[in-house]
């Protein structure tokens, strides 16, 4: 099977050639944190650099123990016996979804890589709608009904995967919706897979994240990493979170596995300073909370200009992506003759150059005039920038990211012009 570059990696290598041609660009493509290595993860990565053993397949002893501390101070309790480190979280979502073989249901909208790497395994994926404010999360009956029906024609559906907080709207599903849809996983004997790499980064303390594991704890796998709270994408180090049942250990086996036959076990210097990371130290917990604060007020500024734009958007919750809905203007668009997210992304990045993707990669090809954006590459250019953007009180009053959403605002009044 010929696949793809990711539509959100591709977006960022699109930018990035037009940066290079001396062109200006609007980078809300690609979901990269964003943000500064703390020093006390160089010092810990730097402090491990002379290990190069191998190690556990599952990973280091001293990590699994960090992260079944994580999940326990979230109400999880978790075995450390259970937990599994892979170089990030798509090599463990894909080594789950090769496990559990079958077809699995993803929400829609819901992050690109989950239908693909359903269709690497050799599966369809079955894309059921999300209620409005409830991304991530299908909606529970049409889930029930879809799935029934899928069965009926042969299919064998196996598994669902929630994402708490959600990629791509920016939203936290509610108690009720994650409950509910736990609900209908076990009457329809499904596997959850819950997502839940952006839980540490909602915008409001207030707001509470509900994992499916509180719901239907027997059946459900949580995967998180540190590419998004801690902005170490570039370390690839993600983990998940098995029960302590017969699914769970069946899976785990199943995907140790995997592992041992694809990437053997994670950087021993990463896995170490990791393990520092998910025992949450004061400093670490500083700076997410820092990183939090500059997602919500980035995302709320850019949400505030398209919705003065006429755009329906819905209000960010968590993280830093926005999942903008231009069909309000769609009489607008029409005189540049566009009519779908492809053409509105195509204009926007060859017109203005900015950087969005369409919602046909979340939503199963469907063309409607819906974008995904990422607002964390607003921040700077330059470490200081970003510094400067994570400690400022009020960062979108700084010059580089004043001077994004100032050009958001033409490119939206041009496009857009009556």
């Amino acid at each position: 099977m010929s696949v793809p570059v990711s539509a959100t990696l591709a977006i960022n290598e699109a930018l990035a050639e037009r940066q290079r041609a001396g062109l200006p660009v609007l980078p809300l493509g690609f979901g990269e944190a964003g943000l500064p290595v703390h020093p006390a993860l160089r010092a810990a990565l730097s402090a491990e650099g002379h290990r190069n053993g191998y190690g556990p397949v599952a990973g280091l002893a001293s990590l699994r123990t960090a992260a079944a501390g994580y999940w326990m101070r979230r109400g999880l309790p978790t075995d450390p016996g259970l937990v599994v480190a892979g170089p990030g979280s798509k090599p463990l979502l894909y080594s789950l979804l090769h496990s559990l073989g079958g077809d699995v249901a993803v929400a829609a909208p819901s992050w690109v890589s989950y239908a693909t790497q359903a269709h690497l395994t050799g599966h369809t994926p079955i894309h059921v709608p999300v209620a409005p404010g409830q991304g991530g999360v299908p909606q529970p009956e049409l889930l029930e009904t879809t799935v029934i029906q899928a069965r009926k024609l042969g299919r064998d559906v196996r598994a669902v995967v929630v994402t708490t907080p959600d990629n791509p709207t920016g939203t936290v599903p509610s108690r009720a919706a994650v409950a509910r849809v736990a609900e209908v996983a076990r009457d329809l004997d499904l596997t959850i897979i819950s997502d839940e790499i952006y839980r540490d980064l909602v915008h409001d303390s207030h707001t509470t994240v509900h994992s499916a594991a509180e719901f239907a704890p027997e059946r459900t796998i949580v995967t998180t990493g540190l590419s998004k709270n801690l902005a170490l994408g570039g370390w690839r180090l993600g983990l998940a979170r098995f029960p302590d049942s017969l699914i769970g250990h069946r899976l785990y086996a199943a995907v140790v596995g995997v592992a041992s036959e694809i990437w053997s076990s994670p950087a021993a210097p990463i896995q170490h300073a990791a393990a520092y990371a998910f025992d949450e130290p004061e400093e670490l917990t500083e700076r997410i909370d820092q990183s939090r604060r500059l997602h919500g007020a980035v995302a709320r500024a850019v949400a505030d200009r398209l919705h003065s734009a006429g755009v329906t958007v819905p209000r960010p919750q968590a993280g830093f992506y926005l999942y903008p809905d231009f069909e309000p203007v769609s009489e607008r668009l029409a005189r540049h003759h566009v009519l779908t997210g492809p053409d509105l992304t195509q204009l926007l990045l060859e017109r203005y150059g900015m950087g969005t993707v369409p919602a046909a990669e979340f939503e199963g090809g469907d063309k409607a005039l819906r974008l995904r954006l990422a607002t964390s590459l607003l921040y700077g250019q330059s470490e200081p920038e970003r510094m400067a953007a994570l400690t400022s009180p009020e960062p979108t009053e700084l010059p580089w990211i004043r001077e994004h959403l100032r050009r958001l605002e033409y490119v939206l009044e041009d496009v857009l012009e009556s």
